[in-house]
């Protein structure tokens, strides 16, 4: 069967640098920093004490008191970025099929706080089972992409998917499939997660995963420098609608770029580390650029998973020496967790956006924070260190790697009649 063209008609986001598409955009494009102390709870006893949090967000300029008390904040940021997205897009009722508009959103985690504090209000407590009613509807993942379609009445496929920090790009890449494939006419999709909790920075910090740079919070994220010592945690949401190509077409909508390609592997290695040839990041990305039928050769600009973590860092550059060759040395590489930290789950949705506004500006988004070459990464590749450049870019790939071994990537291009 011929399958169908997809392109971007609508954008929202709410991220450490900015709780709006064009505010976060001006701050990767300017390099700023989403990173400073933890403002949630007391992180003093804590190994790491700074994340990415979103800022001047007041659930109240959203939501009425007793909706906001029924959602997490994950599902609360899932709904304004859907609604941004809804308004950009210019979808209003009467001109779709409802039935035919679904909605496939990301989450890795879900509910986190909702669940920590149940918990604790339970352990504090004389024994007795009081639980909120709402602590199971508040925690579960799939909740977020629920609400969205309750609110604007779309009847379409509806689910989240879950694959750690891949699981934004799935729901992209299942998003781009149901459309091409012909069973629905639009989609909202992306991702979300608020994990920004003491459970989250300690579940982390056990881990080693995270940065422990105390004294420069906003230096913490270094991807590919020689000094990186783990991932700042992030939080917020990305939304993006997906739409039929003729369908938009024909309601006269505003196109950003063209979905052309979705991929996904494997590692099959190890529950946290990446493979250390970068084996799946190499098959992920082979996948998308078949799916997408373009050579490497086509691709001006990759935004990397790039998590400022020792190993996964060199894994993935290796893995891009591997697909494309001399090209490589023609790339734009950057990673944008330099500036919006870690967001889990949502980072997929947020660094899809980066890369359709980098397609959509021919401009491309620095990796801040170089400081020092790392000697076991090639530096004269072009990693776009702390400063936008621009260039024309009419095609972006994004990579997503979660744990577990996930991969994913989806390829962006500039739309065409």
């Amino acid at each position: 069967m011929e399958l169908k063209r997809v392109v971007v008609t609508g954008l929202g986001a709410l991220t450490p640098l900015g709780n709006t598409v064009s505010e976060y955009w001006n701050g990767l494009v300017n390099g700023v920093s989403g990173a400073a102390p933890i403002t949630r709870f007391d992180a003093s006893k804590f190994k790491t004490q700074f994340a990415c949090e979103v800022k001047g967000y007041d659930p109240g300029n959203y939501f009425d008191r007793k909706e906001a008390r029924k959602m997490d904040l994950f599902s609360q940021f899932a709904m304004v970025v859907a609604d941004e997205a809804v308004a950009d897009a210019n979808l209003i009722e009467g001109s779709y099929d409802p039935d035919r508009i679904g909605v496939i959103w990301g989450s890795g985690i879900g509910g986190l706080r909702t669940f920590q504090e149940e918990c604790v209000n339970f352990a504090n407590g004389d024994g007795t089972p009081r639980f909120n009613p709402f602590f199971i509807p508040k925690m579960i993942a799939d909740i977020s992409a629920g609400h969205i379609s309750i609110k604007h009445g779309f009847r379409g496929p509806n689910f989240v998917t879950v694959s750690a920090c891949a699981s934004a790009t799935n729901a992209i890449i299942d998003s781009f499939n149901y459309i091409r494939l012909g069973m629905a006419d639009a989609i909202v999709t992306g991702g979300s997660e608020a994990a920004v909790t003491e459970a989250g920075i300690g579940g982390f910090n056990a881990l080693k995963a995270l940065s422990e740079r105390n004294d420069s919070p906003e230096t913490a994220s270094r991807p590919f420098d020689a000094d990186r010592d783990g991932f700042v945690l992030g939080e917020g949401a990305g939304a993006l609608i997906l739409e039929e190509y003729e369908h938009a077409k024909a309601r006269g909508a505003k196109i950003y770029a063209e979905i052309i390609g979705g991929g996904m592997s494997a590692d099959a290695y190890h529950i946290t580390a990446p493979h250390p040839g970068g084996l799946g990041a190499l098959n992920v990305m082979k996948n998308v650029l078949r799916d997408a039928n373009i050579k490497p050769e086509e691709v001006d600009y990759i935004n990397v998973h790039g998590t400022s973590t020792p190993l996964g860092d060199i894994s993935e550059v290796k893995a891009i020496e591997s697909v494309f060759g001399e090209h490589a040395y023609n790339l734009n590489i950057s990673s944008t967790k330099s500036m919006t930290g870690h967001l889990l789950g949502a980072a997929g949705a947020i660094e899809a956006i980066a890369s359709i506004m980098a397609v959509r500006n021919n401009m491309v988004p620095p990796t801040i924070n170089h400081f020092t070459d790392d000697a076991s990464i090639d530096n004269r590749l072009n990693f776009t260190f702390n400063k936008a450049q621009e260039r024309e870019v009419k095609v972006a790939l994004s990579n997503t790697f979660g744990f577990g071994g996930h991969n994913t990537s989806v390829i962006f291009r500039q739309y065409n009649d």
